[in-house]
């Protein structure tokens, strides 16, 4: 979700006028640094440099009839991992706008992850490596693509 205007205290019903538009993130997950180093998930396999990649542009919330009825996919090497569907979400979109709103303001061109629907892809898969190739597709949105590569020393 890509904030549009100034978004303070706002109902749910009201939520997605304050909405510029929708883009594809990848939310890239660091399994081993979530489950086997202790403690929270969401501080440390979040939030390594490269992870959170974000595009491939932004579709205007105009162009898209019902955020929450988009199919979604994710591909590894051009083979299918997940697939999904916005309405599946456990919050929609109003309800996150809504509810982050009541705690801080959010401003034009904040970003909202709302997180992935579905299974997950998860670490009982191969680990990813470099040469990888990671495609996240929304309808009516696009197509994300990222190589894994080896971050230099």
């Amino acid at each position: 979700i890509v904030i549009g205007s100034k978004t303070r205290y706002v109902s749910e019903a009201d939520a997605l006028k304050y909405v510029a538009g929708y883009c594809v993130i990848n939310d890239v997950s660091e399994r081993e640094y979530q489950v086997d180093r202790g403690g929270s998930q969401w501080d440390k396999g979040k939030g390594c440099d490269t992870f959170g990649p974000i595009g491939p542009w932004i579709v205007t919330k105009d162009e898209i009839a019902d955020i929450q009825n988009l199919g979604m996919w994710l591909d590894v090497n051009g083979k299918r991992m997940q697939t999904g569907n916005t309405r599946t979400m456990v919050f929609s979109c109003a309800q996150i706008i809504a509810h982050v709103s009541q705690y801080m303001t959010l401003m034009p061109g904040d970003v909202i992850a709302t997180g992935s629907p579905g299974a997950l892809v998860s670490s009982a898969n191969r680990p990813l490596v470099a040469g990888d190739m990671i495609e996240c597709e929304i309808e009516g949105i696009g197509v994300l693509r990222n190589a894994v590569v080896d971050e230099p020393a």
